[in-house]
């Protein structure tokens, strides 16, 4: 399923360029600017309420901006309809949340195989594909995803984001309902995929910890990012 950086046509897998956004008098985002690469991993902190999971939602096309561009895969999603939206979302981004959001009462293989019947793959291989995954992930066999550790349940979720082969993995909070062990898989997991399967990686975390393992951080505060300084990286030249 590994995928070569050389097939990208974009030298980057998510452009984000002079995006606004405000909700009640109050300003997201201020011509804000950012770029993801194939096979690299960015994460972004910032208070609660600063916006970052609106920012992943103005990715996925879920919440339209005032203003900017968004070009995910070469494709400008600002300016797609919603069926063009829907299918972008399905064959070129892959999303983990922080509950996962997995259908309960489904088997992890039925959740993961899903999303390529949903793009009229045939049955058969969706689940040949979705077996394969979850046995690389480490996820044992369940009748229903309500028998899984947090771990396990978390991931399920990343198999279903990486089912279609996306070119961007978006997470949001992955790690923030976990324990400590647990936590650890999930982030060592989500790093490694970039590197493995030449897809960009974007996470929001409140933990610095996990933050600081990804190529590059970002702060989101009063509608800009910065960069922000990395405890290993302070005193380098």
């Amino acid at each position: 399923m590994n995928r070569q950086a050389t097939e990208r046509t974009s030298r980057f897998v998510l452009e984000v360029s002079g995006l606004n956004y405000g909700i009640k008098r109050r300003t997201l985002f201020d011509n804000l600017h950012m770029t993801v690469a194939p096979g690299e991993t960015v994460a972004i902190t910032g208070a609660s309420g600063s916006g970052k999971s609106t920012l992943l939602a103005c990715i996925l096309g879920l919440t339209k901006p005032d203003g900017g561009r968004i070009v995910v895969a070469g494709q400008d999603l600002t300016r797609l309809r919603h069926a063009q939206l829907a299918k972008l979302r399905n064959q070129k981004i892959g999303v983990v949340f922080q509950f996962g959001e997995l259908l309960p009462e489904l088997s992890p293989v039925d959740n993961v195989a899903l999303a390529p019947m949903l793009s009229r793959e045939n049955s058969a291989d969706a689940y040949r594909k979705a077996r394969t995954l979850l046995n690389e992930l480490g996820v044992p066999d369940a009748c229903t995803t309500a028998e899984l550790s947090g771990g396990e349940h978390q991931r399920t979720a990343v198999a279903r984001a990486l089912i279609n082969q996306p070119d961007l993995v978006l997470a949001d909070e992955p790690t923030g309902a976990l324990d400590p062990e647990a936590s650890e898989r999930t982030a060592s997991l989500l790093f490694d995929l970039p590197k493995k399967r030449a897809c960009g990686l974007l996470l929001v975390t409140h933990d610095l910890a996990v933050a600081d393992r990804a190529d590059r951080v970002l702060h989101l505060h009063d509608g800009a990012l910065t960069a922000r300084n990395r405890p290993q990286q302070e005193g380098t030249p």
